[in-house]
């Protein structure tokens, strides 16, 4: 006979895995649980790799397909940053909004309103990034930040993508376990009856 000391001493090793093991008390449905739980936890860590590998790798080639697609060209300023709807954001150092005039490829002269150190004024020149077609866009992330974006993005869809299948897998264990109770619940009906209502 298995006593609770016993039960207790077995360690957490023998204790883990005891829906898997042949028990005479042990109903189907520990069984189909136990192996639900595997493959739950199986797939959910293959399916957390399998995202968090393709997320990183979609951003790094979103990265560099940036950094292929946009060059830097320079652009004089037409007023001083400081004046004008200029204003200036808090983050590291100190810019402001300003308009810029570059030449495009084919020559013409072309305006717009880009980033610039704070204290920038009319006339001086900086660096602007355009696209394929000559407009204005941001300045492509770096190599290095890049990097740092697609193992943020990726950890974070792993994360996801295996929270979400361990969810679903306690859902259905949940399930099971409701199952189980009404189960119970009609055996002991059935017990009471036939030992005339001395159980409850």
């Amino acid at each position: 006979m298995v006593t609770m000391a016993a039960v207790r001493h077995a360690g957490p090793a023998r204790t883990r895995w005891w829906r898997l093991r042949h028990n005479p008390l042990r109903r189907p449905s520990y069984l189909v649980e136990g192996w639900l739980l595997l493959a739950v936890w199986t797939l959910a860590l293959l399916a957390a790799v399998a995202a968090g590998l393709g997320t990183a790798g979609a951003v790094e080639r979103d990265g560099a397909a940036l950094r292929a697609e946009r060059h830097p060209v320079q652009a004089v300023l037409t007023k001083d940053a400081e004046s004008g709807t200029s204003s200036v954001d808090g983050i590291g150092d100190a810019h402001a909004w300003a308009t810029v005039r570059w030449t495009a490829a084919d020559g013409t002269r072309r305006t717009g309103v880009t980033r610039v150190a704070a204290a920038s004024r009319a006339g001086s020149t900086t660096r602007i990034w355009l696209d394929a077609q000559d407009r204005l866009v941001p300045e492509p992330a770096g190599v290095g930040q890049a990097r740092f974006q697609a193992v943020v993005l990726g950890a974070l869809a792993g994360v996801t993508v295996a929270g979400g299948m361990l969810l679903a897998g306690s859902g259905m264990c949940a399930l099971l376990d409701r199952r189980r109770l009404l189960k119970w619940d009609a055996e002991w009906a059935r017990v009471d009856r036939q030992w005339g209502g001395k159980t409850r």
